[in-house]
């Protein structure tokens, strides 16, 4: 072939192609940088991305000097070199305009018209790449940044095991190759379901959000807009927050005169949700089996079916769940279907608590204090303030605090730190357990004794007649007797 690139610029393609696909939260990125630059992997990150972003500038307009920046036919051995080249180079151009895009268009629910898309679509059209492959690319492009910038900039932390999670959410995304995303399943992850583990206040709902905001969405370069906006892609429900008779209702919907009160069809949140976002189910260990079993149906068969109705919808997009609830235990008594955990647990992902990232760094507490005081305050009062914040948190043992509530717990010392000067530990009561109760009993408890004190010690902790019955695996009735004794 005319202008066919030498031995050199393909070995050179070749490097690219891995610094592209490599998953930027994980080494391997960095060792690719490095080994398409020639630097050292000791070499601070930031500084082998830039350099490798200048080496790929001066071999785009080395070839372009040469005439082989124009593309070969498909199916020709030095296309796919040539596109790994140019596709480098331009992705790295545009960066700040596509964080300027996703911060206004977070700012409100309609599609946005993309400043920069009729440069970057003419700039793909100079290269001889088809309508088809420039509206992909732009779409791709959009999405790799918007994922990116909800990853890094709202998981924050660099211990070791945020450094993993990080990692772990981008392949949420893209897989661990995003070589094999692009061509086989690009806006086709649908069918690969998400379970974020994790305590309270570890972020599961943030987490879920870089997931859901993040995925493939067209883009038509006649209007310069996407198919949606990305804000309104993403759809959560907190399944505690609705009480089990209306529940069924807002995850499915139902029709007017479905039960008493139901003067009008309503829309669940599946319905509301679009094909190229995310459906996220908070709490997702508290529902009983007979929503376990439709929630069921729609990972199988992506259908559902409205309270009062007989027609089934379709469900296109993509469902997250959270719990921090043991799923395993809950399995283990009946309450917690085997063959749902197993559709919904593609790949269970667990967030790190505080405590176990303090460990890890001592700069974890010092990093997420200025990215509180930066949500809360803005940038003008973080210096200020951080400093502040610190040394209360400092005086009081914060970096030996357990923080049982994790990064929640942390964002509520900022604010009272903030509102008072002063921060205090919770001092958590300790329980006693069954054992240590029957302990205080002047004679030894009788079955029946010991059962009520058993079922009240689980109301304490889980709240809920019902979490005791499932817990214990009593009917409610019974729990409520033995809950109620007056002797024990």
């Amino acid at each position: 072939m005319k202008n066919s690139l030498t031995s050199q610029q393909r070995d050179f393609a070749r490097l690219v192609r891995k610094a592209i696909y490599a998953n930027p939260f994980t080494r391997k990125r960095h060792l690719a940088n490095c080994a398409l630059t020639g630097l050292a992997p000791s070499t601070d990150p930031d500084s082998a991305l830039d350099r490798a972003i200048e080496q790929v500038q001066a071999m785009v307009r080395r070839l372009e000097r040469e005439g082989k920046t124009t593309l070969p036919p498909k199916n020709h051995e030095e296309r796919q070199n040539v596109v790994d080249i140019l596709l480098f180079d331009l992705f790295h151009h545009y960066p700040p305009r596509l964080d300027s895009h996703i911060t206004e268009q977070a700012r409100t629910g309609k599609s946005l018209e993309l400043t920069c898309g009729p440069s970057l679509y003419t700039s793909l059209a100079r290269h001889g790449f088809t309508r088809k492959e420039r509206c992909r690319y732009i779409g791709l492009f959009f999405q790799m940044r918007r994922a990116f910038f909800f990853i890094r900039n709202s998981l924050v932390g660099d211990a070791p095991c945020m450094e993993e999670l990080r990692a772990r959410l981008w392949n949420m995304v893209f897989t661990h190759d995003i070589a094999i995303y692009e061509q086989h399943l690009l806006g086709r992850l649908e069918d690969f379901s998400t379970l974020l583990l994790g305590e309270t206040g570890t972020g599961k709902g943030v987490a879920a959000a870089a997931i859901g905001r993040s995925g493939f969405i067209p883009y038509n370069e006649q209007t310069n807009r996407f198919a949606v906006s990305f804000s309104q892609a993403f759809v959560a429900i907190n399944l505690c927050q609705f009480p089990e008779s209306l529940l069924e209702s807002e995850l499915f919907g139902h029709t007017r005169g479905a039960f008493t009160g139901a003067v009008a069809d309503h829309q669940g949140i599946f319905a509301r949700a679009s094909r190229h976002g995310a459906v996220f189910l908070d709490e997702i260990g508290e529902i009983n089996e007979q929503i376990q079993v439709k929630l069921l149906r729609i990972l199988q068969e992506r259908t559902f079916t409205p309270v009062g109705s007989h027609v089934s919808s379709r469900f296109a997009g993509r469902l997250i769940a959270a719990t921090n609830r043991n799923l395993g235990a809950l399995m283990k008594e009946g309450s917690f279907r085997q063959d749902f955990y197993f559709r919904i647990a593609t790949v269970p992902v667990t967030l790190p608590p505080l405590r176990q990232r303090i460990r890890e760094n001592q700069e974890e507490l010092s990093q997420l204090v200025r990215f509180l005081v930066k949500k809360i305050a803005g940038r003008e009062a973080e210096e200020e303030l951080t400093e502040l914040i610190e040394h209360q948190l400092c005086r009081q043992g914060g970096q030996q605090y357990a923080w049982p509530g994790n990064v929640r717990e942390l964002e509520q010392a900022v604010r009272r730190i903030i509102l008072n000067g002063t921060w205090q530990p919770e001092k958590r009561e300790e329980k006693k357990d069954g054992i240590e109760q029957i302990a205080t009993l002047n004679a030894p408890p009788t079955m029946a004794e010991l059962a009520a004190l058993y079922c009240r010690a689980l109301l304490k902790e889980h709240r809920t007649i019902q979490a005791v019955a499932r817990l214990t695996g009593l009917d409610r009735r019974t729990v409520k007797k033995y809950i109620d004794r007056t002797d024990a």
